[in-house]
């Protein structure tokens, strides 16, 4: 209209209003007509109210069949043709599908805790960076006691290597048959390393994949040994990390007090030595605790003679 009006061509007034031109003609072919949805919608083809019915009836006549079984019983007894999506859509919605219940995921939950030392022995690899050079740091932790049961650091990390050192840590421990707890690693799902398992007497459980927080104890671990060891005095050869770790490792095991376990050492909680340390530490607390009493009964005393007792006496003065 305006173009007819003002003799400027159409095109000048859609650059102008800054419209695309093909949207613009598109408007223009659907000026006059009501919205619509824009694809043809097979409306026609839709189950109707009494066939949705039917479908109900039938499997509530027929509550254990599956919803694929269920369709062709339906199309061989001529009670309505439909096709497997539309019978799993309709009870579905009407909430027939709800019979098998499924269990809450356990993922993010952590294994069931030890409830002695050698129960759990959680394995992992972390890599070490020495003078440039990556190697292979694989430990062995009790799972009650936090003690590092024994450690390894190898050039390589094959399934074979990794069975060398859990052995060794049998070796230590020769009447324990622990759980072996891993990740997902290649040299944990190898099959050799399940007959080695097996012949062990062990056995073994793999956390879920993608998620190192269900072996978390063995990664804090390593975490510890980088922060604490590793990055503050960087080894410069294979033989330095081999000294570093070593002297880590007695430290973190017969020293360090570990705040999971009550503030003791892992040595003395695979050892069992956790009830006796936690009952004289109460027992000093409360000799401690009785000492200041009568530091302070003597202070009032000496500070008040009058308040001094008599033998055999009370401290409270007679009446004036």
């Amino acid at each position: 209209m305006w173009a007819d009006k003002t003799n400027i061509i159409g095109e000048s007034f859609i650059r102008w209003l800054g419209v695309a031109r093909s949207k613009f003609f598109d408007w223009k072919k659907r000026y006059g007509k009501a919205n619509e949805h824009n694809a043809d919608v097979p409306r026609d083809f839709w189950i109707g109210p009494e066939e949705r019915q039917k479908v109900l009836d039938f499997h509530a006549k027929n509550p254990l069949e599956g919803y694929r079984r269920l369709t062709f019983m339906m199309l061989d007894q001529d009670v309505v043709a439909v096709s497997p999506s539309t019978t799993y859509r309709v009870l579905s919605a009407a909430g027939r599908l709800d019979r098998w219940k499924r269990g809450a995921s356990k993922k993010g939950t952590g294994f069931v805790q030890p409830l002695r030392p050698h129960e759990h022995w959680h394995i992992d690899i972390a890599y070490l960076n020495v003078a440039g050079t990556f190697y292979y740091l694989c430990s062995l932790l009790d799972g009650a006691s936090r003690a590092i049961v024994h450690w390894e650091i190898r050039e390589a990390m094959t399934e074979l290597d990794v069975e060398c050192i859990a052995q060794r840590a049998r070796e230590k421990y020769p009447d324990e048959r622990p759980r072996i707890i891993s990740d997902n690693g290649p040299q944990f799902i190898a099959k050799d390393f399940k007959e080695f398992i097996r012949i062990a007497g062990m056995t073994h459980v793999r956390i879920s994949v993608n998620y190192p927080q269900s072996n978390g104890k063995i990664e804090r671990w390593h975490r510890t040994l980088k922060s604490d060891a590793i990055r503050v005095t960087p080894p410069s050869s294979l033989a330095d990390a081999r000294r570093i770790v070593g002297r880590f490792v007695d430290h973190y095991n017969g020293v360090r007090l570990h705040s999971a376990i009550g503030y003791i050492t892992p040595n003395d909680a695979l050892a069992g030595r956790a009830d006796i340390i936690w009952a004289a530490r109460d027992t000093k607390l409360e000799a401690a605790r009785e000492a200041r009493r009568q530091r302070r009964l003597a202070a009032r005393a000496a500070a008040h003679p009058e308040l001094r007792a008599p033998a055999g006496g009370s401290v409270c003065p007679s009446p004036a």
